[in-house]
């Protein structure tokens, strides 16, 4: 007999037969008896087999945390920062007139968030599944079988950023209570963020 979890709370039992005619995601949780905590549905072998569940390629021994997080971005910030003080400064050397250095101050205003934000998307759906400053904490972007994701993916997950701070950062600070450690931009594209120990 299993019971399962439904808009938070649990439903059942349910025979294995019973089951089938419900629509289980692999990540609905499900216990049954001998179990000390629910599960989630692909964890359980003939569940799996049941509908089809595809079994992760790593089971991440645990997520990156809030402060991981948190270094990442500011190490990406400084690295970006740091590049366009050295075209600012290229820039005042060749410009004589003070109007146009104030622009050119002005302009990074823009053009650093949006650096990062295109450098965000790219790097989180490349090869190395993150920005520099992910890679030097260790972490990286992954969808829920520990998989690189897409541009598209990426493009929504970093769009989605911009909800979480616009929440007075309570996007972020949900990933405080989350199992996995997910931001609000991290459910809404269906990524985790990983520490680079896997079990």
């Amino acid at each position: 007999m299993y019971t399962i979890v439904v808009n938070g709370k649990p439903q059942g039992p349910y025979t294995l037969e019973e089951l089938k005619q419900l629509k289980l995601s692999p990540s609905t949780f499900i216990r049954k008896p001998g179990m000390d905590d629910y599960k989630e549905a692909h964890e359980l072998l003939e569940l799996r087999e049941l509908f089809g569940f595809a079994v992760p390629k790593f089971m991440p021994q645990y997520f990156a945390s809030f402060d991981q997080r948190l270094m990442a971005w500011a190490i990406d910030y400084f690295l970006i920062t740091l590049i366009y003080a050295v075209l600012v400064f290229a820039g005042f050397l060749l410009m004589k007139d003070q109007q146009d250095r104030i622009i050119l101050l002005i302009i990074g205003v823009v053009l650093i968030p949006l650096t990062k934000f295109v450098y965000n998307v790219f790097a989180d759906a490349s090869k190395a599944q993150g920005t520099i400053g992910k890679k030097l904490m260790d972490i990286k972007v992954t969808d829920n079988y520990a998989a690189r994701i897409s541009v598209g993916v990426s493009l929504l997950r970093n769009a989605a950023k911009i909800l979480s701070t616009l929440t007075l950062g309570f996007g972020y600070i949900y990933s405080f209570v989350d199992k996995k450690r997910r931001c609000f931009h991290d459910i809404v594209a269906e990524t985790l963020v990983i520490k680079d120990r896997l079990v």
